[in-house]
């Protein structure tokens, strides 16, 4: 049996010019997963991340910390959708919210985005198809033994989890509310395919270190 551990980005930069670039807050929750991997003797068999700079900036602070792997590859299949745009398309306002009123902005223009409404950037399901592709391709090297890291984004983490779950996308909103910054969700790829295992695990994570965004 094989799995994949889905890890969400550290804290990005909200409200920053720059929101794909980890804070302070990031790098060291990105650290304290590489610190467990060590302290616990477990480490990624093979690592996959992202093409945003968030992605990278979490992998190679996690890698570090543990003192083990051999680095990761790129997929940009794991990319977030551009939520930024979303929200601002929904409300020009938006980035001027605190983080509790963006993320009410956040989720009406999902709503209407799932919907099939015009909006900028990707349509949702050409963010599906990507989403769902990249999982396939990580699935189909999840042999036996192997453990596979991913470093990702809310987003493509609570789609996976909804079709592993329902089988469909209809847990994606309820899920992607709910993902916690350096999080790790475990799936285990066996014979009957792949099973959800473990969601939005911070075990690692201090309480005062575990945020949403």
């Amino acid at each position: 049996m094989g799995s994949i551990h889905l890890i969400r980005h550290g804290q990005a930069s909200f409200g920053a010019a720059d929101y794909d670039h980890l804070s302070a807050l990031g790098f060291e929750q990105s650290s304290s997963l590489g610190v467990s991997w060590e302290a616990s003797g477990w480490a990624p068999t093979a690592a996959v991340a992202g093409g945003m700079k968030r992605h990278a900036q979490t992998a190679i602070a996690a890698i570090d910390a543990s003192g083990v792997g051999d680095g990761y590859d790129v997929d940009a299949g794991w990319d977030e959708y551009d939520h930024l745009a979303l929200a601002r398309a929904h409300d020009s306002s938006a980035m001027g919210a605190d983080s509790k009123a963006f993320q009410r902005m956040l989720n009406v223009a999902i709503t209407g985005w799932m919907a099939g409404e015009e909006g900028p950037g990707e349509t949702y399901a050409t963010f599906c198809s990507r989403v769902m592709s990249s999982f396939d391709d990580v699935v189909s090297h999840a042999g036996s033994g192997r453990q596979i890291a991913v470093f990702t984004s809310g987003g493509p983490i609570a789609l996976v989890a909804s079709h592993l779950l329902a089988g469909d996308d209809s847990l994606f909103q309820r899920i992607n509310d709910v993902v916690v910054n350096a999080s790790v969700t475990t799936v285990i790829v066996g014979g009957t395919g792949a099973r959800l295992l473990a969601f939005n695990e911070t075990g690692h994570l201090p309480r005062d270190m575990v945020t949403f965004r």
